[in-house]
């Protein structure tokens, strides 16, 4: 059992919260998911549990925490530089665990056992390899208390699937964050919602012991109820100072046109003006009492430029002998690719086949072309972010006072504050950094996009508006992706990568 009491996280720096004041459970069979914004502190609040060293960086904390007995099972959303250089066996060695139990774990998964004895350096695996690798490691621990922080980033379709039912089959307990709605729905039996309200200046939470699904349709139901109610009041309260107005304009204009010879009704209206009065102080404190409207998150309000390419248009006629990886393995062999205007293409396939790779040349072959206008979007955020500073940096590189303004104002609009308009690119979450990246999408009006992976950092509050947004595109998208909802709703055509190449796939069969 993992308990917390009034646990309230602070940013070291600014003082600012992150969570404040939570306390919640954490059971033997529980399927505890932890929901919010990017930046929301998902990740800090799973590293405070899992060892407090982890924050001791960037955040402080306050409250208890009560792990019992457990051994707890952490996977981190990411591997640092230092990590990455390490290699392969040498990580299997110093995790602790039995060679053979690791192997056992590994083959689970799909991954080749005699991984664990190469010397080569884990930033040469691919994103999805590694997570399977550091899943194995700490699968043969034998943990009974699971914290996985995005377990799902970079993992294959097929090995989605067996995290789902290994969720769900574990004897312990499991408290993840995850961005995948479709691993969510299917996995968690209870929920944690970190909110930043009131321009994320006030942190709030939810703790719900129910679904997933059934926690946002109660949530919409509630808020809806609520602002119906709010509004009813308001109008009502609008109908009664109206009238109490017109009263105490008759009355102030009786008084003020009342003469010297008049005392009687001198008294009679001083009389009905401290009564108007008093009715006007207790309709002050009726709209003190009035059910406050919901607040909530702001959402995403950002669309891409209208695009208009010709109907029959070609963009794309790739060939290729195979792909290879970088220490020259052959990956697959022949294949073809012919792409016409407004397509939103989905590129499905496991691990390590080389998908990234197939987007990078396509990329680099639509990067020269003049009829078109493409822009590439990587897993990694580094290599587009590299060089500027801040944000508006990124999108006003002129620095020209109305580049500025038009960057703020779109910032604005994915809910960026001046803070964070102003910070550091580096400090950002991954989430923040992708709707940086969408933002510049928006600006610039690209026709043609290139995406890796692109709802892997947004939460699954914001992803129905990615999905959204990109569904709703009128140029053409060809998309790595292994979001089966991004995949239904989005892509108009699917293709799986395999060793012989690209294959059709049935829509259908995403369902």
């Amino acid at each position: 059992m993992i308990q917390l009491n009034n646990v309230s996280i602070f940013m070291s720096d600014s003082g600012r919260a992150l969570v404040k004041d939570i306390s919640f459970t954490v059971n033997h069979g529980d399927r505890t998911v932890i929901i919010g914004e990017e930046g929301n502190g998902k990740s800090t609040l799973l590293k405070l549990i899992a060892d407090p060293s982890l924050i001791e960086d960037h955040a402080e904390y306050t409250g208890s925490i009560n792990r019992g007995r457990c051994r707890l099972g952490y996977l981190s959303q990411e591997l640092t530089p230092r990590e990455l250089e390490r290699s392969v066996e040498s990580l299997a060695a110093s995790s602790g665990v039995p060679l053979w139990r690791a192997e056992a774990a590994a083959a689970e998964l799909g991954l080749d056992p005699g991984l664990l004895h190469e010397k080569r350096a884990l930033r040469t695996l691919s994103g999805g390899e590694r997570v399977k690798l550091r899943l194995a490691l700490l699968l043969a621990a034998e943990p009974d208390m699971l914290l996985l922080d995005e377990p799902t980033n970079d993992i294959d379709l097929d090995t989605l699937v067996w995290l789902e039912g290994f969720i769900n089959r574990f004897d312990g307990g499991v408290l993840f964050v995850s961005h995948d709605e479709t691993l969510i729905e299917n996995t968690a039996t209870a929920v944690i919602h970190l909110e930043h309200v009131h321009h994320k200046k006030v942190a709030r939470h939810t703790v719900a012991n129910v679904p997933y699904r059934e926690y946002i349709e109660a949530r919409e139901r509630a808020l809806s109820h609520q602002e119906q109610v709010a509004r009813f009041e308001r109008d009502e309260q609008r109908k009664k100072e109206e009238r109490w107005r017109e009263i105490y304009e008759k009355v102030d204009t009786a008084q003020r046109n009342l003469t010297r010879q008049d005392p009687s009704t001198g008294r009679l209206l001083k009389k009905k003006m401290h009564s108007v009065m008093s009715q006007g102080r207790r309709l002050e404190k009726e709209r003190e009492s009035l059910t406050e409207m919901p607040v909530t998150e702001l959402t995403i309000f950002l669309d891409l430029p209208s695009v208009e390419l010709p109907r029959r248009k070609e963009i794309l006629r790739f060939r290729s002998g195979g792909l290879f990886s970088p220490d020259g393995t052959r990956l697959t062999g022949p294949l073809e690719l012919d792409v016409n205007t407004a397509e939103h293409i989905s590129i499905i396939g496991r691990n390590g086949v080389g998908k990234t790779t197939l987007l990078r040349l396509i990329a680099e072959e639509l990067e020269g072309r003049r009829d078109v206008k493409p822009f590439f979007m990587p897993q990694d955020y580094r290599e587009l972010l590299a060089g500027y500073e801040t944000p508006v940096d990124l999108l006003a590189p002129t620095g020209e006072k109305e580049a500025v303004t038009r960057a703020r104002t779109y910032l604005g609009s994915v809910r960026f504050t001046k803070d964070e308009q102003e910070s550091p690119i580096e400090e950002l979450s991954g989430g923040q950094k992708a709707k940086l990246l969408f933002v510049k999408m928006a600006l610039e009006g690209y026709d043609v996009l290139i995406l890796d992976e692109p709802t892997r950092n947004f939460s699954p509050l914001s992803n129905p508006v990615i999905r959204r947004i990109l569904k709703d595109f009128g140029g053409c998208m060809i998309a790595v992706s292994h979001d089966r909802k991004f995949i239904n709703e989005v892509s108009t055509r699917v293709l799986r990568l395999t060793e012989n190449g690209l294959e059709k796939v049935d829509l259908s069969e995403m369902e």
